[in-house]
């Protein structure tokens, strides 16, 4: 039958054939892996030993965050799951709810919690290095906590009552199907809800004051929600607002009435509206708040008579609070030296706290709590251990090829002397509207303390000035983030901080499309770049319509297959497309195996290529002392794209 067709003998050959050059280039970049690593044993030893020490002394006051439910505190340390008292949380007098060793699942971590409104049961994702998949665990929690079910491939989940559960099930990277399982005497679990397109993604949200849960469909510029009433679990989803292709929106509840962040309306950022829940429809949409310009809005907290929203303004962080009783808004700066918020979970919407942590790649997360009766921030000193105060933060702009201004994080030692002869480690990212994580790594305050500058970029691509910010860098304007990028480092070096040959790249995943282009078109503003899991084949990679992501990536990057002009302007960027022979920084690629989101042999081409226009630049220009960089590919047999665990971000 046409669309079934046997493949010819000659194209089994091909395949065949690929897949063993494909074995034997996997062989040989592991075999010089490990020659090249060995030279660098008795370093390794020395920064995993600093990186320990760093570890231990700042963990424990951190902690992870705490779900407190009246009198009682959950938490999490070390792979277990406590319950202690409010005013004594503390590993020593805390019961133990759930253990991963235990229960067989060693090598997982713990991913989300979640209690049932009467705390009878709790249902936990784990996750495990090797897969973007985490396994649902639900216990009966009471005098001996038992586990009670196990579910396979779920993302998101939430109670809506206290035996009915509702969930997404996740297949390759992709999230479609909601269930909804119930542990009462008739158990059983229904589907409730399928997205049929596949450029959509679903997960669930569960409202503070739990009057509702929402099933959220969203693609990168579009979005629809559907409400589960919790007070009647098995009547079917109630849609807020058909979607309508460019409108965002996300749903709070309070008071019979629906709180809707939404980039409806002109200026297409975020703007917090309400109308009833029974006309749900954009046109009973009413502005409550309007975010400013710029205004990056990081997270918002609802609770009975306020809401806070969290901000971001040109590197900065700010409290919004919203009174629904006097109509006021106020805002409270924070400090300085603090650039990601971390929010507790605190089921109690009816609280007068707001707790969060505050963090910065060199300063380890800090509590702080904020007081709607006194309306102040109360800074929760727990940990002894002083933290690092000679660590100075800098905030710049840079003027970018059109003149726009691009924000720059800076951190050195306020000890170093002759910046300009100290190593400069530069961040980017600039993609899918996500901010450049700058969340505490003790490699990072290790690097300090050890006189290196830290330079984080914020190009556009990004998510730091709000959506404007991110529009303004994917499809057609992804040269304007290699704009940006080339704009900061010229300026950092400008200032003073450090010189090309002691100046080092460093970017992730989509991180690696600026990066690698930045190595193409200016390497000599560069003496190294290091990368971990990079897209840098980004033509073949949107060629491939079979790949779980092409699809839904199209509204970052484009559709080259539908789009001539399209295809072009990628291939102007694209870091593999874009190799030429010329004097090339070294470069360290982490790669990973098994990575769903981006392809090994992607990474394995274009290393294979570098390696080749650098030694052809050296052959051509063999002057004495020419320099041969080191172009070195480390491929993780385990691990994943994602987050990992302690240990094993430790021995990466």
């Amino acid at each position: 039958q046409e669309g079934t067709k046997i493949p010819s003998k000659r194209q089994q050959d091909t395949s065949i054939t690929s897949e063993l050059l494909y074995k034997d280039l996997l062989k040989s970049e592991q075999e010089n892996w490990n020659n090249i690593s060995a030279r660098y044993k008795a370093m390794t030893k020395r920064i995993k030993e600093k990186l320990e020490e760093l570890h231990n002394k700042y963990t424990f006051n951190s902690g992870s965050p705490r779900i407190r439910f009246g009198e009682n505190v959950y938490f999490e340390e070390n792979g277990c799951i406590f319950l202690s008292k409010a005013d004594d949380v503390d590993e020593g007098n805390a019961d133990i709810l759930f253990s991963t060793e235990d229960l067989g699942f060693s090598d997982a971590f713990i991913q989300r919690i979640r209690i049932s409104p009467d705390q009878g049961h709790m249902a936990i994702s784990l996750k495990s290095e090797n897969s973007e998949e985490a396994t649902c665990v639900i216990m009966k929690l009471g005098h001996f906590p038992v586990v009670e079910k196990v579910i396979p491939g779920v993302f998101s989940f939430e109670w809506a009552t206290n035996d009915v559960l509702y969930y997404t099930s996740q297949k390759n990277l992709k999230c479609q199907n909601v269930f909804m399982t119930t542990l009462t005497n008739q158990k059983h679990t229904e589907l409730v809800y399928t997205e049929q397109d596949a450029r959509f993604f679903v997960d669930i949200y569960c409202t503070k004051d739990r009057r509702f849960l929402t099933i959220n469909s969203n693609s990168k510029t579009t979005s629809e929600v559907w409400l589960v009433d919790c007070r009647h679990p098995f009547k079917l989803p109630a849609l807020v607002q058909a979607r309508t292709k460019g409108l965002i929106y996300h749903i709070e509840h309070r008071n019979d009435e629906l709180y809707i962040l939404t980039t409806y309306g002109e200026p297409a950022e975020y703007k917090l509206m309400k109308a009833p829940v029974a006309s749900s429809g954009m046109e009973n949409w009413q502005l409550v708040y309007v975010l400013e310009k710029k205004t990056k809005l990081v997270d918002l907290e609802m609770f009975s008579d306020h809401c806070i929203m969290f901000l971001k303004n040109s590197g900065h962080l700010y409290l919004n609070v919203i009174s629904f009783v006097s109509h006021s808004v106020q805002s409270l700066k924070l400090p300085t030296w603090a650039c990601e918020f971390e929010l507790e979970s605190h089921p109690e919407h009816t609280t007068s706290t707001c707790y969060f942590q505050l963090t910065s790649p060199v300063h380890p997360p800090k509590r702080f709590a904020y007081s709607f009766k006194e309306n102040n921030l109360i800074e929760q000193a727990v940990q002894e251990v002083p933290i690092i105060t000679n660590c100075h933060t800098t905030r710049l702009l840079a003027k970018s090829k059109d003149e726009t201004l691009v924000p720059i994080t800076v951190f050195h030692n306020m000890n170093s002397k002759e910046l300009r002869r100290k190593p400069l480690l530069v961040h980017v990212y600039g993609a899918y509207g996500i901010d450049l994580n700058m969340s505490f790594k003790e490699e990072k305050l290790m690097l300090i303390e050890e006189g290196w500058i830290l330079a984080y970029c914020h190009v556009r691509g990004g998510g730091e000035l709000g959506l404007s910010w991110h529009k303004d860098g994917c499809q057609s304007n992804k040269l304007k983030g290699l704009h940006d990028l080339k704009a900061c480092i010229v300026l950092l070096h400008k200032l003073g901080f450090s010189q090309p040959k002691y100046t080092a790249l460093s970017a992730a995943s989509a991180g690696g499309v600026l990066a690698g282009a930045l190595c193409n078109t200016d390497p000599e503003l560069i003496r190294a770049m290091v990368l971990q899991a990079p897209f840098v084949d980004v033509l073949s990679t949107m060629m491939k319509t079979h790949l779980p992501l092409t699809i839904e990536e199209q509204e970052e990057w484009g559709n080259p297959l539908a789009d001539e002009k399209c295809m072009k302007y990628i291939k102007s960027y694209c870091p593999y497309q874009n190799i030429k022979t010329q004097c090339y920084p070294s470069v360290f690629i982490t790669a990973y195996e098994n990575d769903q989101r981006i392809p090994l042999t992607g990474v394995l081409r274009y290393v294979q290529k570098l390696r080749k226009a650098a030694l052809d630049h050296a052959s051509r220009t063999s002057k004495r002392g020419n320099w041969i960089p080191n172009i070195i590919l480390d491929i993780q047999a385990n691990g994943s794209h994602c987050d990992s665990s302690w240990e094993d971000s430790l021995n990466e």
